[in-house]
């Protein structure tokens, strides 16, 4: 099949403002090549502040997509990587401090299935299917694309970590998550067709600088455990707890688009979601989890703490993001989107054709 979109990652984001020494330091080193500092210096707002959570996130980009005028071999560079594990620390010892881990992984998934009765739900996707205007479902999808335009991109380093039926049942599931075998139905495409339907940027990392770092802390959990063997099975659980939770928020969010008049461009990113992630909520529980335990019962412990991370750091971003739309202000660090017309055309004016879904040589 020919495909008309061109890919978003076909060209790499330039390196953004630092938020603090941490930061700045990352951007620096990156920038000029030279040694971030030793002793690592302490971080201004905390484990989930905004300097961290940046500093990390750059880190974690060398091994995904890279930065503009940054050199390749900077993503084993062991300055950089001593310097980010400093920070994983940080982060991580946090999370173990905040997370509760009182339960075995099965109770822990069943605990995600229980929804409110009705309309009742207090959550992001209620918020946007009862009275979300379409600002917020494009502020809603920037801010998610930082890890969309990449979905299961750090899911798959648990592949070779695992064995037996939960590595069939994992590798499985991302065969449908990459489309399949078909290009056109790469779920990350299918969102940068979202993206386009909603007058958004779909090159790769455009809204970073956008997102605060309660969505920064979302994107680098899954790339803290994936990077890390001894965290496989937190990542299980991470994954795990997404497609748990996945189909009933996904058929909320696929509603609230049609309310608010989206084409099914995208609307059907959404529709999609409900249907494959209620087939692969069973293989996660059964096959994935339950083969993992299965092999190395030691274990469940990490697949609870995934599980519950994971819904710590997605409670914090719900509340930044109701708290804005509920007072009447932009969840957005950068102040509100441009109206649809104008975000859709390139920086000199000019409209940017559909489906051209990666950056124009104008945009950076």
């Amino acid at each position: 099949m020919t495909i008309t979109r061109l890919e978003p990652r076909r060209c790499s984001p330039p390196l953004p403002d630092a938020r603090g020494p941490l930061s700045h330091a990352v951007v620096a080193a990156l920038r000029d090549r030279v040694a971030p500092p030793s002793p690592v210096p302490p971080e201004e707002g905390g484990p989930y502040g905004e300097d961290l959570q940046l500093a990390l996130y750059v880190l974690y980009e060398l091994h995904y997509q890279g930065f503009a005028g940054v050199d390749d071999d900077c993503e084993w560079d062991p300055a950089l990587l001593a310097f980010r594990r400093a920070l994983e620390e940080r982060f991580l010892a946090a999370l173990r401090a905040d997370v509760p881990v009182d339960t075995g992984a099965q109770e822990a998934l069943d605990e995600l299935q229980v929804e409110p009765v009705g309309d009742d739900g207090t959550g992001v996707s209620h918020f946007l299917r009862n009275q979300g205007r379409p600002e917020h479902l494009r502020e809603y999808a920037a801010l998610r694309s930082l890890y969309h335009l990449k979905e299961a991109d750090p899911h798959a380093w648990v592949i070779p970590r695992l064995h037996g039926r939960a590595k069939a049942a994992m590798a499985a599931v991302e065969f449908d998550e990459f489309g399949a075998g078909r290009a056109d139905e790469i779920h990350a495409g299918l969102f940068a067709d979202l993206m386009e339907e909603l007058g958004l940027r779909t090159a790769y990392g455009y809204y970073l600088e956008a997102a605060p770092a309660e969505l920064l802390a979302t994107v680098n959990l899954m790339s803290l455990f994936g990077l890390h063997r001894s965290l496989r099975g937190a990542l299980t659980g991470h994954f795990a707890a997404v497609e748990v939770t996945s189909s009933p928020g996904s058929r909320r969010l696929a509603e609230a688009l049609r309310r608010v008049g989206a084409g099914e461009a995208a609307v059907r990113f959404y529709d999609e979601h409900v249907v494959a992630d209620a087939v692969h909520e069973q293989v996660v529980r059964h096959e994935v989890v339950g083969g993992l335990l299965e092999s190395e019962p030691g274990l469940e412990t990490d697949v609870v703490f995934g599980i519950r991370a994971t819904g710590f750091l997605e409670d914090r971003l719900a509340a930044r993001l109701l708290a804005a739309w509920r007072g009447g202000h932009t969840a957005l660090r950068t102040g509100a989107l441009p109206p649809v017309e104008a975000d859709s055309r390139g920086t000199d004016g000019e409209p940017t054709p559909r489906h051209a879904h990666g950056p124009t040589s104008k945009e950076w």
